[in-house]
């Protein structure tokens, strides 16, 4: 298995230890201060893979997706990362620690909003991951070793806009509480 796909998942793994770790100091524990900083250190395991995939690179290797799902990995981290950790700190409050209100399903405009807003987080996400791969792609100037990030950029690119369309179709269509009957 290629070192940097092994490196994306040790990274994934590692994002949600330190939510978790956090997530139990600040309510088992009730060691908030240690808690804010393990949920504050998650940007430090997207340095360790921007760092690992430059070094990888700069020593010549051949850009593959694996490369280029590292630049996603981080626009998606740096531009979902405080709301996954928000959802997570609900979620863990509610249902673990039996604190706080319970998480509550979005219809109709509430619903849209959340959508557009998701879908917006997504562009944040392409800008930063399509700008790393752009930034090595023109670093590295040879076509051949970087055809597989040109290429996953292009997916990504066909991603977003279906997403723009799911996402805004929301917002002419709204999603309505299913009513049960007794």
């Amino acid at each position: 298995m290629n070192s940097i796909i092994v490196l994306i998942i040790l990274c994934e793994v590692g994002f949600w230890v330190f939510i978790a770790a956090g997530l139990i100091a600040r309510y088992v524990f009730k060691l908030p201060k240690v808690g804010m900083v393990l949920l504050g250190a998650t940007p430090l395991i997207d340095l360790i893979l921007l760092l690992a995939t430059g070094f990888d690179l700069a020593r010549g290797a051949t850009a593959t997706a694996a490369h280029a799902i590292a630049a996603i990995y981080i626009g998606v981290s740096l531009a979902y990362g405080k709301s996954m950790i928000r959802w997570a700190d609900q979620r863990f409050a509610y249902f673990v620690a039996k604190q706080g209100e319970k998480p509550q399903k979005l219809y109709g405009k509430e619903h849209a909003m959340k959508e557009v807003k998701g879908w917006l987080q997504h562009l944040l996400a392409y800008i930063i991951g399509a700008g790393l791969l752009l930034a090595v792609i023109y670093w590295i100037n040879e076509p051949l070793r970087t055809e597989a990030l040109t290429s996953v950029l292009r997916i990504w690119s066909i991603i977003l806009g279906i997403d723009f369309i799911i996402s805004f179709s929301y917002t002419l269509f709204p999603k309505k509480e299913k009513h049960t009957s007794s």
